[in-house]
């Protein structure tokens, strides 16, 4: 079923309700949801690199800044 939405007469503060009450439906039912084989490759791949010693660990105020650094 194709649901058109008027997005470019939409303002921002209404496409974010919008992805807020999907991402709210979305949410009730997560074992509904398949995650894709490449994320639990990553996911098993970090996991072995805590379990070996290997990861590394920054606090969230330092990876934010990391992630604008890289961005911009």
């Amino acid at each position: 079923m194709p649901i058109f939405l008027p997005l470019k007469e939409m303002t921002l503060r209404e496409k974010l309700a919008v992805m807020e009450s999907l991402w709210e439906d979305l949410s009730r039912s997560p074992e509904t949801i398949e995650s894709p084989t490449w994320h639990k490759d990553i996911l098993d791949e970090r996991g072995q690199r805590i379990a070996e010693g290997k990861a590394r660990f920054v606090d969230w105020e330092t990876a934010k800044t990391d992630i604008r650094n890289k961005l911009s």
